[in-house]
């Protein structure tokens, strides 16, 4: 698997810790900037209302303590404006249309649509945003952030263009010329190492739109050895529909 990375090119990392990381490079930097037009130019759902879901069904599997889940769907139905009760239909969890209240006052990092529609579109201040999060929640690695927003959200497409412009500034960035979804679909990866585990965002090679994400050790760890991987998602629908439970 290849990996882009800027040759000698290093930062010092702003987001915490001694380590320094390497600047994205320009490879990196232009498939974002393919992402970001592509994200911008996708249709916005119309007319929705505060009382409806955006659904989402995937395919996924996770490592835990047990060792590695089968891959499986998971559907969830979540509020658009974070205020009416959600649900999740994930038996192989033991979810089966589980459903979930909302979590009030709402926090700014709430990923519902309504919030999403007043994040900035500006990708300066996008990254602002993204960096004031990673040092209130994610211990300094605003990758983390955008992994958030992209995984199990509806983005609105002003935002998603500026959060994808907004990661090509982000130190430690990297491409990944060939990754696999949970789908078993090829696309090219976003990622971000940290810890002795590689996020990577994946996309679509030619569309560049979001497929899915995987967790790759990049060393060996008690519950994993390097190569293996440990987390793997697939998004195969994601609609607005009118009711929790209502599939398109």
């Amino acid at each position: 698997m290849a990996a882009s990375v800027a040759a000698g090119l290093f930062v010092a990392s702003p987001f915490g810790g001694d380590s320094a990381e390497a600047a994205p490079s320009k490879e990196t930097v232009a498939m974002l900037k393919e992402i970001a037009a592509a994200a911008k130019r996708s249709p916005a759902p119309k007319d929705v209302r505060d009382d409806q879901f955006t659904y989402i069904k995937s395919k996924v599997s996770y490592r835990s303590d047990e060792g590695q889940d089968p891959l499986h769907q998971r559907e969830i139905w979540l509020s658009v404006d974070g205020r009416h009760t959600s649900l999740l239909h994930e038996p192989a969890n033991g979810h089966k249309n589980t459903r979930m209240k909302p979590e009030l006052p709402l926090f700014v990092t709430d990923s519902n649509y309504r919030n999403l529609q007043k994040l900035p579109t500006d990708p300066v201040n996008m990254l602002d945003w993204l960096n004031k999060v990673a040092d209130e929640e994610n211990n300094g690695k605003p990758f983390v952030a955008v992994g958030d927003l992209t995984r199990e959200a509806l983005m609105p497409p002003e935002q998603a263009a500026a959060l994808y412009l907004a990661a090509a500034k982000i130190p430690g960035v990297e491409l990944v010329d060939d990754a696999v979804d949970a789908a078993g679909r090829h696309g090219v990866a976003i990622a971000w190492e940290d810890d002795g585990a590689r996020q990577e965002l994946i996309f679509d090679k030619k569309t560049k739109q979001y497929l899915g994400e995987r967790t790759v050790m990049t060393e060996d760890r008690p519950y994993a050895e390097k190569g293996e991987v440990t987390e793997k998602t697939a998004v195969l629908e994601r609609k607005v529909v009118d009711r929790a439970g209502e599939r398109p």
